[in-house]
């Protein structure tokens, strides 16, 4: 037989005596195996201190990486926001252009100068009426910023490219321009009078009878007695009452131009005086056929009523 040992467990001195009789091979068996859970403990330990530590060395590079991806979302949209309004700006040309080019008829294919205006450029409608933002750069920056400097690379070239366009625009109205400083000095390029625009060029329903008729003008409201000016340089050729127009005065601006302006409430101007551009005409009144104080104003060329809105240049 193997040899065993004895285990004396002594509780107290009334209590009794228990032995346990163990085999050495059942003993070295339990050793062995408390050594080999120690040892898996350890290396447990170990091992869970080198996984934490190569998790937790990822953890900081991914919170890097996020904040930088959060920088450069916000660096994107305010580029994106720069380059809209480079857009809104290159907008405002185009139609300063547009005005110019009406007023000196550039655009007119019977004088042979119709070299313009550039077609600007119709953007999608990038957000929906309800709010909604369908504009593919603001949605790629939100989900893929790498992406989003590919279509801003894309977008600045073709600002550029309109700039461009735009440049030899204005340089080719710039060239003409410098020889038409008469006829510049004649073209009703300015308000007559500050106000609010109530009726615009065109069809509209009339406001006694209700029923769709032709308005030839603008209609600007303001308090009675604010001063009109002349938008131009020329010679009036009417002043005095005219029906339903009230108190009216037209001034001759040459170039097959005139201007009218209806239902003054007073008129400083007599037929045949000469007037430049920002001398007072008039007053602003509510003469005549009229629901309201106001100024009709209207630009008449080789006849035919225009938009007056066509004309005006300033803001």
């Amino acid at each position: 037989m193997g040899k065993r040992f004895t285990i004396m467990v002594v509780p107290d001195r009334s209590a009794t005596v228990r032995r346990f009789r163990i085999s050495k091979a059942s003993l070295l068996f339990g050793l062995w195996t408390l050594i080999g859970f120690f040892l898996l403990v350890v290396g447990g330990t170990v091992g869970g201190i080198y996984f934490y530590g190569s998790v937790s060395g990822e953890l900081e590079e991914n919170d890097r990486l996020r904040y930088e991806n959060l920088e450069l979302r916000s660096q994107l949209l305010g580029v994106h926001q720069k380059v809209t309004s480079v857009q809104s700006i290159l907008d405002r040309v185009e139609r300063f252009d547009s005005k110019l080019r009406t007023i000196t008829q550039l655009h007119d294919p019977d004088r042979h100068l119709a070299l313009g205006p550039f077609d600007a450029k119709k953007d999608d409608d990038l957000d929906d009426p309800d709010g909604t933002v369908t504009d593919p750069l603001v949605l790629s920056i939100g989900e893929n910023p790498l992406a989003a400097v590919g279509l801003m690379g894309k977008r600045l070239e073709e600002l550029v490219s309109e700039a461009e366009r735009r440049e030899g625009s204005i340089n080719e109205l710039e060239v003409y321009l410098r020889g038409q400083k008469v006829r510049l000095a004649s073209t009703p390029s300015i308000w007559p009078t500050r106000g609010w625009l109530t009726s615009g060029f065109g069809t509209r329903l009339d406001p006694y009878t209700g029923k769709r008729t032709m308005h030839s003008g603008i209609d600007i409201a303001n308090q009675q007695g604010v001063s009109i000016m002349a938008p131009a340089r020329g010679t009036v050729t009417f002043a005095g009452s005219s029906g339903g127009f009230g108190k009216v005065i037209v001034v001759d601006h040459g170039f097959g131009m005139r201007t009218r302006y209806a239902h003054l409430s007073e008129i400083a101007v007599q037929v045949g005086d000469r007037v430049k551009r920002g001398d007072q005409i008039a007053k602003l009144g509510n003469t005549g056929r009229s629901t309201g104080p106001h100024l009709h104003y209207e630009v008449e060329v080789n006849g035919i009523c225009e938009n007056p809105m066509n004309y005006i240049l300033e803001d």
